[in-house]
């Protein structure tokens, strides 16, 4: 690979500046809904710990929304950028997506999110109230415009190829928003983004009880994470086996390698590694850890089912796609494989923290909670964190060497007029810049969660903050 390869270096300039956008979505997305739930509880109980528990969070989810809108938009000027060619092949279709993500949902999140900002005290307490739950509809509107947009790049339907013009052109917008993958990943990506939600909620309660401020305030927090994280998992589970079928009927290459499997399999031999080490190219296992049959059901929901491999897909590819020019299909099996592992792992780990801290929390325990209990506990948000960002990672990788599945190539998207030394300065620039504001916004998160309730923010119609014991 060439020092300056325009392809490589484009290539890299979007990941990094995907997965750093994408730090944000699951943290907004989720801790909105968080922050509407607090402010329920408290307008339907008119207990004020509830009230200080929105505030808190609801300034640690404005911080972050900020961050996400700004990074968010560099995302879509990439595409003319150093995607140009990409552009001009999908546009009607992937543009349709994307215009309703930002005149609809995210104008909508917008609007109502400036009424909650500055409706305290000036609304009617269930106005104001359905002012968050407004903006938390209007992020997971845009979410799912989003997933929408990129499921036509996993599964492209609802289009029409112009042989004149050279362009994929839409023809119907309801099989667009209705794809398979889509409405798979929908729900995956939602409870994705509740479990790093939770895992926030459960680290900023834990320093503070680890520290004795406000305790019983923030064991509800705390507990309320713990049961999310646990409710959150489950969802994830049941959406991603719905969406490993919509893979394999899809995309069964990406199936493959998540396994990096070389032969396909039935059955028993359609086992699911839970270890493995061995030769790059599969001729050689040195060691492997396998539940027999696992495999075979998660990629057909029969135990006898038949998995393809990597070998047999390639060749069947090879003579499908004989124009691309392309001999080998496999995306990089190396992270495939670990990042599939990984994503399971990080989420078990997350939900194990958080039912022995529901044990270790109840009314009848019978010991004090250890320190290193409470770190453990704050460990959720990078945990649940690296689980989002991982998932991301497999679900775009995975489809390599595709930009659009079956209809164009990676290398045939990039920008032909732009030099490997103009993408280089703008992935150095962005580095550089996006660098400075995760310093920015990881100093301001900390500094708000660190900060915990401010008992004076009680507007005067509820009954005083005296009158609460913590």
């Amino acid at each position: 690979m060439e020092l300056l390869d325009p392809l490589a270096l484009a290539r890299w300039q979007f990941g990094l500046t995907t997965v750093y956008h994408y730090l944000f979505v699951p943290f907004t997305i989720g801790l909105c809904l968080v922050t509407a739930i607090f402010q329920t509880a408290w307008v339907r109980t008119a207990d004020v710990r509830w009230l200080h528990l929105t505030r808190l969070f609801g300034k640690i989810f404005l911080i972050n929304f900020a961050m996400g809108v700004v990074t968010g938009i560099v995302q879509e000027f990439q595409f003319g950028m150093n995607w140009s060619d990409y552009s001009r092949f999908v546009g009607d279709v992937f543009g349709a997506p994307l215009a309703f993500e930002g005149l609809l949902a995210f104008f909508f999140e917008a609007t109502f999110i400036g009424l909650w900002i500055f409706g305290w005290n000036r609304l009617p307490q269930k106005i104001h109230l359905l002012t968050i739950w407004a903006t938390s509809i209007g992020t997971i509107l845009s979410a799912y415009f989003i997933i929408a947009a990129n499921a036509f790049m996993q599964n492209p339907v609802g289009y029409e190829y112009n042989a004149q013009s050279g362009r994929a052109e839409l023809i119907d917008f309801g099989a667009l928003l209705m794809n398979k993958v889509a409405l798979s990943a929908f729900p995956h990506t939602l409870f994705g983004a509740l479990m790093f939600a939770m895992g926030i909620v459960i680290a900023v309660s834990a320093w503070h009880m680890k520290r004795n401020n406000h305790y019983e305030t923030f064991r509800k927090s705390l507990r309320f994470g713990m049961w999310g994280m646990l409710v959150a998992l489950v969802g994830v589970f049941l959406s991603g086996d719905s969406l490993s079928l919509a893979m394999v009927q899809t995309q069964p290459m990406k199936m493959a390698a998540a396994e990096a499997m070389f032969n396909s399999a039935c059955g028993s031999d359609a086992s699911f590694s839970l270890f493995t080490l061995g030769t790059p190219d599969g001729s050689h296992e040195l060691f492997s850890v396998r539940v027999p049959f696992l495999l075979a059901f998660l990629s057909t929901h029969d135990i006898n089912g038949c998995v393809e491999g990597i070998n047999d897909l390639n060749a069947q590819y090879a003579t499908q796609f004989a124009g691309t020019g392309l001999t080998d299909f496999a995306p990089v099996l190396w992270v495939t494989y670990w990042a599939f592992r990984w994503m399971i792992l990080l989420g078990v780990v997350s939900a194990v923290i958080a039912a022995y801290g529901l044990w270790a929390t109840r009314r009848k325990a019978k010991y004090e909670v250890r320190t290193w209990m409470w770190n453990l506990a704050i460990w959720s948000v990078p945990a649940t964190l690296l689980a989002n960002l991982v998932g991301w990672v497999f679900a775009e990788m995975g489809r390599q060497p595709w930009l659009v599945f079956g209809l164009m190539t990676t290398r045939d998207g990039v920008s032909p007029n732009v030099s490997g030394l103009e993408v280089l300065i703008s992935l150095i620039a962005f580095t550089a810049i996006y660098a400075a504001l995760a310093v920015v916004e990881f100093r301001l998160i900390i500094k708000a969660a660190q900060k915990g309730i401010d008992p004076d923010e009680t507007p005067s119609e509820d009954k005083p903050v005296e009158s609460v014991v913590y």
